[in-house]
């Protein structure tokens, strides 16, 4: 009798234990994938001008992003332009409210193979903002992302001498957007429908809305 007591009380356990695991999430998973413009401002001057990229990646809710493509538009002093010439690293971690309002941080930093330059760019708290069509059953798709922050350029010894110069200024800004041109863009000088072409490999580039 009292190892059948014994038995019993074992499949009470098992079955609270059980019922824990199948507790219903309440997370609401979003992901991203895909090309981000980016558009450095830095009221000094400099080579921020010079400095506005396309990035292609995918990060699922938190952690590192998975970077495929990346490109500078225009030639610059303190970084080669094409792909292999640097590395890029990032990370991001985003939450998505029941409403499907996404809102985190965001980190990218790209260091030159061949100049040493190393350029930083910082989201400010919740300044990745954007729309999900997830559930807490589905992960969703991030739309009409966009990410603001701050940005910092340490130039390497041979971009020094070059003319690339450092900065390091509260009032050095960027704003990043996904999948076209963000509204305080200027005009560069590629025509963005060429922005799969800058990749190295070429990537598939959903074409925004023309450009007056």
């Amino acid at each position: 009798m009292r190892r059948l007591a014994i038995l019993v009380l074992l499949a009470l356990e098992f079955a609270v234990c059980g019922c824990a695991n199948n507790t219903p999430s309440t997370v609401t998973n979003t992901s991203t994938a895909g090309n981000w413009e980016a558009q450095l401002i830095n009221p000094s001057g400099g080579q921020a001008s010079l400095l506005n990229f396309v990035v292609s990646f995918k990060v699922k809710n938190s952690g590192p992003l998975s970077i495929d493509g990346f490109s500078f538009f225009n030639d610059n002093t303190c970084f080669a332009k094409d792909f292999k010439s640097q590395t890029e690293t990032g990370n991001a971690s985003f939450t998505t409210d029941s409403t499907g309002h996404v809102k985190g941080t965001l980190s990218l930093k790209i260091t030159s193979s061949t100049t040493g330059s190393v350029l930083t760019l910082t989201s400010n708290p919740d300044g990745l903002t954007g729309t999900s069509n997830g559930t807490t059953t589905t992960t969703g798709t991030l739309s009409n992302g966009q990410v603001v922050g701050t940005w910092t350029l340490t130039p390497g010894a041979t971009a020094s001498a070059k003319g690339c110069n450092a900065v390091n200024a509260p009032d050095a800004t960027f704003v990043m957007c996904q999948n076209a041109p963000c509204s305080t863009v200027v005009a560069l000088a590629k025509p963005r429908e060429n922005l799969a072409a800058l990749f190295d490999p070429p990537l598939s580039f959903s074409r925004p809305a023309a450009i007056q």
